[in-house]
């Protein structure tokens, strides 16, 4: 499985949304991605890919393509 393949389930299972959804994704813009799913959803992250989030990055991870650009600093190629 690659790193956007992984990434992407995280979204999927995370958020119940379909793939095609995923580019436009925002936090708060599915009724799962609250505070309490944001912070499952880190949580995977973190798991999925060995990283721990700065609580800053945490913070700043407000959409889809905001996380792939926020994990570059931790070394993931998305």
């Amino acid at each position: 499985m690659t790193n956007l393949e992984k990434y992407n389930k995280i979204f999927m299972d995370s958020f119940a949304v379909p793939e095609d959804q995923l580019e436009t994704l925002e936090y708060q813009g599915v009724p799962a991605w609250d505070s309490v799913g944001h912070m499952g959803m880190v949580a995977e992250i973190e798991d999925a890919f060995d990283i721990m989030m700065e609580m800053d990055d945490i913070i700043d991870f407000n959409s889809y393509a905001k996380g792939k650009e926020l994990l570059k600093k931790y070394d993931v190629e998305i």
